[in-house]
């Protein structure tokens, strides 16, 4: 099983906002790529630097391979529909690989 996670820092004045379209749209949109089995969204709570509310979306999926389908058929046009939130937030993302759940 893998995990993919998009860490995310949002400008606090379009932070409501986003977690609104983060529930409704982003997530569902995610899920139903038939990718993903479930998604977790946690809010981190170390305080920025640079300012912001930084939250942790992981996305778990069944293999590698089902990762690296969603990068080819879906992660550029699901990246793309963040357009109302361009400049008001930093994103990365990493890949992790579950070894044991207890």
């Amino acid at each position: 099983m893998y995990i993919y996670n998009v860490t995310i820092n949002i400008q606090e004045d379009v932070h409501h906002e986003w977690v609104d379209w983060m529930k409704t749209v982003h997530i569902p949109d995610m899920l139903n790529t038939g990718k993903f089995s479930k998604a977790l969204m946690t809010r981190v709570m170390v305080k920025e630097e640079m300012g912001g509310i930084t939250y942790s979306v992981q996305y778990t999926t069944p293999s590698k391979e089902m990762l690296q389908k969603y990068y080819d058929e879906d992660a550029q046009r699901l990246r793309a529909s963040s357009k109302a939130f361009e400049g008001k937030f930093v994103a990365f993302r990493t890949e992790l690989e579950v070894i044991s759940e207890q």
